[in-house]
């Protein structure tokens, strides 16, 4: 199952809570970064803004993000990402009777990347934390749509630029006061995507 190793992963953190749980209460503000993998999930019902050959996609992908924040205290903080949610991938085949690529059959992909800032709220419950975090996502979308027809020229190459609100959740556990650990869902709000989400799992260290 594609959640099966992030739900692995989750098990362990709660397992390394005991671990962090003789630690005192130290570092509850201040800079801190760190950096994530993950994996991004996308459904697309129609995509007829790339070519009406094209309608649907429903694929994941490998994703990364390096971020930066600033805690005020152990219960919010700002934070600043950049994220890749790396490419989706799809195949079509001909279109109906009456479109323009009428016949057309072939392969197509989607990348997008971008910053988004973000406000994020913490619950500390002993060496485990609860947070939810909510920001803007802005991006460079990249679309390439290619045919199979070695004979024809036809290629929907383009990129533009987008933002969407976004929002998650998930929980971290701090070892040694300076390294943070968490496991997070995330959603995107997009307007040309009917659903679209990551799960990530990410490190940082508090200065």
């Amino acid at each position: 199952m594609k959640y099966a190793i992030p739900a692995a992963v989750a098990a362990a953190l709660a397992l390394s809570a005991g671990t962090a749980m003789a630690q005192t209460e130290e570092n509850d503000s201040g800079f801190y970064a760190g950096a994530g993998i993950g994996q991004f999930n996308v459904n697309i019902d129609s995509t007829n803004q790339i070519d009406e050959a094209v309608q649907t996609l429903d694929d994941s992908s490998n994703s990364w993000k390096a971020f930066a924040g600033w805690r005020f205290n152990k219960f919010v903080a700002l934070e600043l990402d950049y994220i890749d949610f790396g490419s989706v991938r799809g195949t079509f085949g001909s279109a109906p009777s009456g479109t323009t690529a009428n016949g057309s059959s072939g392969d197509y992909d989607l990348s997008i990347s971008g910053f988004a800032p973000y406000v994020i709220g913490t619950i500390p419950l002993g060496p485990v934390e609860l947070f939810g975090k909510v920001g803007y996502y802005f991006y460079d979308a990249k679309t390439s749509v290619h045919l199979d027809d070695p004979l024809s020229n036809d290629l929907a190459d383009g990129s533009s630029s987008e933002e969407d609100f976004v929002y998650g959740a998930g929980l971290g556990v701090t070892f040694l006061q300076h390294v943070n650990a968490r496991l997070e869902y995330e959603k995107i709000d997009a307007k040309n995507i009917d659903d679209a989400d990551a799960l990530w799992l990410s490190a940082s260290w508090r200065f």
